[in-house]
């Protein structure tokens, strides 16, 4: 366990040092002022968390502070991580896999993301736990993403279903859910076309892959994960909301946190769309997909003792 909490303390070292490291050296000993809290604010702001959720946070730090009477600058720190911890605990829901039955889970996102490497991280999370899986590969608009799909698959040890290039994305699913079932699976994941959320024709095909899941199994898929690019900052945000628009998404996979300061982009994405974040990736590795802890993850943001599962 401490190497595990170790390394996520070390992949989100960037968020860390930008963003609760600034606040760290700009609150030190400082009177609480007004002035302090909108270089707080500021802060917070260039972390990503987004003007809307910024605003609320420091209104309830303001409350408290007038409330409890608090004079020591430093206690400021401790309100943000909490009303941050709770923000993140509001909207927690863990992967829902029902044990004596296949479970579906859809994976959308733009192409990018690293999606189809997620994909594979999930397969293998599931097979270690010792469940069968198989992978549908409904994204069939790229050789290369069918190619990748497979490669990783035989990495693994695990089935993919796939057709041809071109093929109808929903065929695919289909055929996919039909073979998870004659096989007795107990987890089927359908990869989807990595497409610009604005183009409303594309969309509308993840769409249909999902009413042809959920028209051949009732209560599928189980699950719908967006994965979202961290580096991508408030632009995951326009992007969340669409799909979720179009798929009423049950979760998000945030990628590349190890790669960017703007890791508070996850406060936002939580807060003001209300979608879980399931998983977080940190790393390149098969292993570096954690599930998601709110209070582990804010402690491992303070450099404090904690980590993730």
């Amino acid at each position: 366990m401490p190497e595990i909490i170790g390394k996520l303390k070390n992949r989100l070292s960037k968020t860390r040092d930008a963003l609760f490291g600034g606040l760290k050296s700009l609150v030190g000993g400082r009177k609480l002022d007004e002035e302090l809290f909108e270089e707080i604010e500021d802060v917070l702001i260039q972390g990503d968390l987004g003007i809307n959720t910024v605003l609320e946070l420091m209104e309830f730090v303001r409350k408290e502070v007038k409330a409890k009477g608090i004079n020591n600058s430093d206690e400021v720190l401790s309100l943000i991580k909490q009303k941050i911890e709770d923000i993140l605990k509001e909207n927690c829901e863990p992967l829902k896999l029902i044990s004596g039955q296949l479970n579906v889970i859809m994976v959308v996102g733009v192409n990018g993301v690293g999606k189809t490497t997620s994909i594979a991280k999930l397969a293998n999370k599931f097979k270690k736990d010792g469940k069968r899986v198989l992978l549908g590969a409904a994204d069939t608009f790229r050789a290369a993403a069918i190619e990748q799909l497979e490669e990783w698959a035989g990495r693994l040890g695990i089935e993919v279903i796939k057709q041809q290039e071109g093929s109808d994305p929903a065929a695919v699913a289909f055929d996919a859910l039909k073979a998870a079932q004659s096989r007795k699976a107990d987890v089927l994941i359908i990869d989807t076309a990595g497409r610009l959320q604005t183009k409303k024709n594309l969309m509308e095909e993840i769409k249909k892959i999902k009413r042809v899941i959920s028209r051949e199994m009732s209560g599928a898929p189980h699950e719908v994960l967006l994965v979202l690019d961290a580096t991508t900052g408030q632009n995951a945000i326009s992007q969340a909301k669409l799909f979720n628009e179009a798929l009423e998404l049950t979760g998000i996979i945030l990628t590349k946190l190890d790669g960017t300061a703007k890791g508070g982009i996850i406060v936002p994405i939580v807060n003001e769309l209300g979608i879980p974040v399931k998983f977080i990736g940190v790393g390149e590795g098969i292993e570096d997909l954690y599930e998601f802890d709110p209070a582990k993850f804010s402690e491992a943001l303070f450099d404090a003792e904690g980590g993730m599962n």
